[in-house]
C-alpha cells in the first residue's frame, strides 16, 4: 500500500484500506519504510538537553509553590478533582468525536486517540505560570493526572480503541513512572528552596525560565532543520483541523467547567491549561512502542503538529490576558487619579 495523503490524514476508501494496521508487513507495504529523521547523536543530544531543561524548569516552578497551599489543595481537592475529570473526560472524548467527524482512517484515528488519552504534561505548568494561575494547583494536578495515567490510559484506550488489541500492551508504565519522578523530585527541591531560602526563589525562577526559553528555541530549530519537509506528510487538512481543535476545545471547556463550579480566576486559568495541554513526549513514546515504523509512517509526527497548535493557541491566550490586565490597571490608575484630584476640590467647595 502506498502511503498517500488520503490514507495518512483523510478518508480512506475501501480499495485503499488494509484489513488491519497491525497485520501490515514489509511484503504488503510496497517497500514503504519510515526511517528516523534524526541522527542517533542528535537524537541523544536533544534527549539529554530536554531532561536537563525539564529538571531546571520544574525546580524553578517548585520555587513558586507554598507548602500551606499545597496542603490546602490536598485536604480540599475540589480544584484537583475538577481538573482530573476535565483531563480524562474532555480530551479523549474530543479526540474520538473529531476522528469520527473527519472520518479519519483507522491508523490516523488511533494516533489521535492516543494523543487525547495522555495526561497533562509539564508544559501546562509553564503556561499556567505565564497566565498567573495557581501554581500549587497546577503542580498537584499534573502529578495526579500522571499518577492516574497508570490506570486511566489502559482503560481509555480499551474503551475507545477496542479493535486494536496491541494498544493494551503498549502503555509505557515505566515511562509514566519516570515522568512522575521528573515532576515531583525537582518540584520538591524548589519547594524546599522557597521554604528555607525564599529570597533565592525568585532568582531561580527567572533564571530557570530564561534557560528553558533559550534551550527550547534551540531544540525546536535543530529538530525542524533535521526533520525538514517530512512533517508535511501529516499536514493534510483533516489532521491540521484535528490538531488545532483539540487543544482549543480543552482550554475552553476546562475554563467553562471550572467556572461552573465557581473556582477562583487563577484556578480557572490553571484548569484550562491543564485540560488542553497533553504530554506529547509520552504520546511519542507510546507510538514508538505500539507500532513498527513501516506501519505508523509519518503519523509519528502528529504530536509535533499538536504541540505546535497547543503552543500557538496558548500564546494567543497569554497575550490577550496580559493586554487585558495592563489595560485594566491603566483604567484603575486613571480612575484613582481622578478621584484623588476631585477630592480636595470638593472639600474646598464645602468649606467655602
Amino acid at each position: 500500500m502506498d502511503v498517500t495523503m488520503d490514507a495518512i490524514g483523510g478518508r480512506m476508501s475501501d480499495s485503499d484500506a488494509v484489513p488491519s494496521a497491525f497485520n501490515m508487513t514489509p511484503t504488503n507495504t510496497s517497500g514503504v519504510v519510515f526511517e528516523s529523521f534524526l541522527s542517533p547523536a542528535l537524537d541523544k543530544t536533544i534527549n539529554v538537553l530536554m531532561v536537563m531543561v525539564l529538571f531546571i524548569t520544574m525546580v524553578s516552578l517548585g520555587c513558586t509553590m507554598e507548602v500551606s497551599k499545597i496542603k490546602g489543595h490536598i485536604v480540599k481537592p475540589k480544584g484537583v478533582v475538577i481538573a482530573v475529570v476535565s483531563q480524562y473526560c474532555i480530551m479523549p472524548l474530543t479526540a474520538f468525536c473529531l476522528a469520527k467527524a473527519f472520518q479519519l482512517a483507522d491508523m490516523t484515528a488511533v494516533v489521535v486517540l492516543i494523543c487525547g488519552c495522555c495526561p497533562g504534561g509539564s508544559l501546562s505548568n509553564i503556561l499556567a505560570l505565564a497566565l498567573q494561575g495557581d501554581m500549587n494547583l497546577s503542580i498537584v494536578m499534573t502529578s495526579c493526572s500522571t499518577l492516574l495515567a497508570l490506570g486511566m490510559m489502559p482503560l481509555l484506550l480499551f474503551l475507545y480503541c477496542q479493535s486494536f488489541d496491541n494498544l493494551q500492551s503498549a502503555v509505557p508504565y515505566v515511562d509514566i513512572a519516570v515522568s512522575l519522578v521528573m515532576i515531583l523530585v525537582p518540584c520538591a527541591v524548589g519547594v524546599v528552596v522557597n521554604y528555607y531560602r525564599p529570597r533565592y526563589a525568585k532568582i531561580i525562577t527567572k533564571v530557570g525560565l530564561i534557560i528553558m526559553s533559550i534551550t527550547a528555541t534551540g531544540v525546536t530549530v535543530a529538530a525542524t532543520i533535521a526533520i525538514g519537509g517530512a512533517i508535511m506528510a501529516v499536514m493534510s487538512p483533516p489532521l491540521l483541523a484535528t490538531g488545532a481543535l483539540m487543544p482549543l476545545v480543552g482550554f475552553t471547556f476546562g475554563y467553562v467547567i471550572s467556572a461552573v463550579f465557581k473556582l477562583s480566576q487563577p484556578e480557572r486559568r490553571t484548569v484550562a491549561m491543564e485540560t488542553g495541554c497533553q504530554n506529547i513526549q509520552l504520546c511519542s513514546t507510546i507510538l514508538k512502542l505500539a507500532f513498527p515504523p513501516e506501519v505508523i509512517g509519518p503519523l509519528f509526527l502528529f504530536p509535533m503538529v499538536y504541540i505546535s497548535f497547543q503552543l500557538f493557541e496558548a500564546m494567543v491566550l497569554i497575550v490577550v490576558f496580559r493586554c487585558h490586565r495592563r489595560l485594566t490597571r491603566k483604567e484603575k490608575g486613571v480612575y484613582q487619579a481622578a478621584v484623588t484630584h476631585d477630592g480636595p476640590k470638593a472639600s474646598c467647595e464645602g468649606t467655602v
